[in-house]
């Protein structure tokens, strides 16, 4: 029976939160519409008796044209309403007014996420009004536009001419005091109800399914409210609440929050360190986020542990901090967004990272196990390079890698990938040394270390030195800081261990102008020790030009002698070998192959039958169909 109460209490409850929304909705149409006053005609005196006659007459005539369904009492009813909702979005605006600045979002990256409802028409923009609508910002031209969760979220890229400053500017549907009240009470009670295994698509579907229910018993029926209502439940309780669209923006690499009363900072592919128009203005609700996030991660945080680092459930990494003890501002976090779809060799042509022949070059590195490592300061693209070269590895090899927060991608199926683990009540944890321990009584033909930063990269080294093939990525600028730091502590590599060291790739961020772009400086050979000195002799083979924004090759490879030799090849040999893989890389380039599914079978076939494959490409560019 107190269940029963409850549950009745509740309905009344969310039926006046209702009425306030009707109320507010017509009291705004009310105020937007506006009616001729209908008088009567002036009459010729003929007496008081005939002239009230004839008035009557003439008004009686008027009443057809005067409108008795826009009193307050007749509009509050349901069908009323929802008449005249509709109505009024269709007299008010033409088609070309409520669409007016639609035309230049550019597509949504993803499918439009309206979610079927059974039993409520399908949201119309035309039909119904837009879901957002920018207001635009003074002072502030603007440069793009593009949907980033259509049809309820799209961004603006502006630019204020005088400051030279830009503004990303978020806009999603507005909700009024009273249907925040009515979101919060739906989210509270969903929360618990969500189940935790299916496809994100079900749990969508649960959830619109959910909703609608429980907006059924409530009697509430305009579309445009109730996908509205679902939108904010779903970002809310499958979603990263506020800041869910940025995550879904593909063009976004970095999310900053640097405390409270800051706006948020974005990393944008294109428009690089960009503020936004969103900010966290209380400490209770931003406290919450990080420990949702933290939470979501796996990890736990509080404020006797202040700090995390994890890894979100798409893959993206997570830091924060809780309160003001650590970081001042209050509550941070920064997200570093997982690309769901790997980087290929492709992309890093597309990209101008490396050129074909490059490329080419690691190719045959990989191909006959030589170590690699990958150099360079933060957010160069290491680790996105190291996981494009591993295509080049043969699709039978057995591939162990290990990381601290996992973001490597490999398409062989021989592959365990493998991930650090933080001492969490009383447990032991599980560092990289100790991974990397284990990983070699697993007899890998590969070994990919996602980044060497303590006494792990001793070990690395000693793999490399009793013949295991290794990879991995480093944080330095110039071949001197890599040396520094391997030979120094924590890492403490002895001075003649890192000839073990094949080939070092040396990444950059650099400009080209006012453009932003990702670098390779230089690739170079650790040809060994020189027996004079005892100095690491080194042999540079490709350097990028800045001025002409080319690669060229500064020197014969050593290693490429070697190569010929073991495999007995003659120079000749190895010339063919190298163009056709640079053709091969050219060729997907030029015809925008570039996605992970795509190139995987392609560096599959190649190896299961080079020649038919070469064979093909040159039949498809004599007939010049793909």
């Amino acid at each position: 029976m107190a269940e029963k109460e409850k549950i009745a209490s509740d309905k009344k409850t969310m039926r006046k939160k209702l009425l306030r929304i009707e109320k507010e909705k017509v009291s705004s149409m009310l105020k937007k519409t506006s009616h001729k006053k209908l008088e009567p005609k002036e009459v010729k005196k003929s007496g008081p008796k005939k002239r009230r006659t004839l008035e009557r007459k003439k008004i009686r005539k008027a009443k057809p044209k005067k409108r008795k369904k826009l009193t307050k009492k007749t509009l509050l009813k349901k069908r009323g309403a929802k008449k005249l909702r509709l109505g009024a979005v269709e007299e008010a605006s033409t088609v070309g007014e409520i669409t007016k600045g639609f035309e230049k979002l550019k597509p949504t990256p993803t499918k439009n996420s309206v979610v079927s409802i059974e039993g409520l028409p399908t949201y119309n923009m035309i039909v119904h009004g837009p879901m957002a609508v920018f207001p635009g910002v003074p002072g502030y031209r603007e440069l793009e536009r593009y949907w980033v969760d259509e049809p309820f979220a799209f961004v603006v890229v502006l630019e204020n001419p005088e400051t030279n400053t830009r503004l990303y500017y978020l806009v999603e549907p507005v909700l009024t005091e009273s249907e925040q009240d009515l979101l919060d009470t739906i989210v509270e009670r969903m929360r618990g109800s969500i189940p935790y295994v299916g496809s994100p698509a079900d749990k969508e579907k649960f959830l619109a399914k959910k909703v609608m229910g429980f907006l059924r018993t409530l009697e509430v029926s305009d579309p445009k409210l109730v996908h509205k209502i679902v939108y904010f439940v779903r970002r809310s309780c499958l979603g990263y609440g506020e800041i869910d669209p940025l995550i879904k923006d593909p063009n976004i690499e970095d999310i900053s929050c640097n405390g409270l009363n800051t706006p948020l900072f974005l990393y944008h592919r294109k428009y690089y360190n960009i503020p936004t128009n969103l900010t966290f203005t209380d400490a209770q609700r931003l406290n919450s986020f990080v420990i949702s996030l933290a939470e979501r991660s796996g990890k736990m945080i509080s404020f006797g542990r202040p700090t995390v680092d994890g890894t979100l459930p798409d893959g993206s990494r997570l830091q924060a901090t809780l309160g003001d003890e650590v970081t001042t501002k209050g509550s941070t976090f920064t997200i570093r967004k997982f690309a769901k779809e790997p980087f290929t060799p492709v992309h890093l042509v597309k990209y101008g990272t490396y050129s074909p022949e490059m490329l080419a070059y690691l190719w045959l590195m990989v191909e006959n196990k030589k170590n690699l490592m990958f150099i360079g300061e933060t957010a160069c693209g290491k680790t996105s390079s190291l996981n494009a070269i591993s295509l080049f590895i043969p699709p039978d090899a057995k591939i162990v890698s290990l990381e601290e927060t996992r973001e490597l991608t490999f398409y062989q199926e021989n592959w365990i990938p493998n991930v650090t683990r933080e001492a969490v009540g009383g447990e032991v944890p599980i560092t990289l040394y100790d991974l990397l321990r284990q990983a070699l009584r697993q007899r890998p033909e590969v070994l990919v270390v996602g980044e060497v930063r303590g006494q792990e990269g001793l070990v690395l080294f000693q793999a490399m030195s009793t013949g295991h093939t290794c990879y991995s990525t480093l944080h330095a600028n110039t071949v001197e800081d890599a040396v520094n730091r391997l030979e120094g502590a924590p890492i403490n590599v002895p001075h003649n261990m890192l000839a073990a060291l094949d080939v070092a790739c040396f990444q950059s961020i650099s400009y080209l102008g006012k453009r932003r772009v990702r670098r390779t400086n230089t690739i170079v050979e650790f040809a060994g020790l020189d027996p004079a000195t005892g100095g690491l002799r080194i042999n540079e083979v490709f350097r990028w030009d800045p001025v002409r924004d080319k690669y060229d090759k500064t020197g014969d490879s050593m290693l490429l002698r070697e190569i010929m030799q073991a495999r007995g090849w003659s120079q000749a040999d190895l010339e063919r070998e190298l163009t056709e893989r640079a053709k091969l890389i050219k060729y997907l380039a030029d015809r925008d192959i570039v996605r992970y599914e795509d190139v995987a079978p392609i560096m599959r076939n190649f190896y299961a039958n080079p020649e038919k494959l070469l064979k093909q490409l040159k039949e498809v560019k004599k007939t010049g169909r793909d």
